[in-house]
């Protein structure tokens, strides 16, 4: 396997090809496969929470690796953070894995994206539903006061293979109510997580994919909810190509249809993946 090219170049990749750079500040890794990392924000980014914006490094052939990431902090935070999966032979994971405190990071200020609160019509209830590392954009929606003053009641229904995988979700939901902008709310906030390759230890999570849990009915007992309608609710999706397909037709089924952020309208899906 080649060792993974030295991070020190990105800061001259990046100045030759005039794209903009901004620094780690710290990393944090979960698991073997997750970790989330924090940056320095420009001065001049302006982003909805929910966005998306092109992160890279310099490649072992000198050029910039570029790939779409979720900003995971709400918009009002003074720095940026991201959340990711360690792909051993990913062409931007396998290298970004190992960044640190104080390296260089291309970032392009120019957010854009479909998960966002303006792309949904009023309603009353609004779920969040991912998998894996799909929780990004929600860790950022579920930090801004806004979610809470447009909605009654907000769900996050979040999958992932094993418990372990679910512990940068968990320690979000738990730290909300000592949010300096949203604790206020954290009452709104209903978390139903799941796993699926093994049987959690954890109180309050569950087993099962968030496609079968929401067709048998299961989460709307296990919440004491209605199931969902067009009327009341509203739907954010974010996860793998086949997840993505399952819950549009899901959300189609019962009435929903999906939206953007020229026509908003029942439930919307992110389309943007990392590699």
């Amino acid at each position: 396997m080649n060792a993974p090219q030295p991070l020190t170049d990105t800061a001259a990749v990046a100045a030759a090809r005039n794209l903009p750079c901004e620094t780690v500040t710290s990393v944090k890794h979960w698991t073997d496969r997750l970790f989330s990392f924090r940056t320095t924000r420009p001065r001049s980014l302006r982003f909805r929470s929910g966005e998306f914006v092109m992160i890279g490094l310099a490649g072992p052939d000198g050029r910039p690796i570029l790939r779409a990431y979720s900003i995971a902090s709400p918009s009002w935070d003074e720095e940026l953070e991201f959340y990711s999966i360690k792909v051993q032979d990913g062409p931007l994971t396998s290298i970004l894995q190992h960044i640190r405190p104080g390296d260089p990071l291309i970032l392009k200020p120019k957010p854009v994206g479909t998960l966002v609160l303006d792309a949904l019509l009023p309603g009353r209830r609004l779920w969040f539903f991912a998998t894996g590392t799909g929780i990004a954009p929600y860790a950022s929606l579920m930090r801004d006061p806004d979610t809470y003053e447009r909605y009654d009641e907000v769900i996050l229904m979040h999958t992932c293979r094993q418990e372990a995988e679910l512990a940068y979700g968990r320690e979000l939901v738990e730290s909300l109510p000592d949010d300096p902008l949203c604790g206020e709310y954290a009452h709104k906030l209903r978390y139903y997580p799941t796993t699926t390759q093994e049987t959690p230890s954890l109180p309050g999570v569950r087993t099962g994919r968030i496609t079968d849990n929401l067709l048998s009915g299961r989460v709307f007992s296990d919440l004491g909810i209605p199931p969902i309608n067009p009327e009341a609710d509203r739907g954010m999706v974010c996860g793998s190509l086949d997840f993505n397909t399952d819950m549009k037709a899901i959300l189609e089924g019962w009435g929903l249809r999906e939206g953007a952020n020229s026509e908003p309208a029942e439930y919307v899906v992110e389309k943007a993946f990392v590699g």
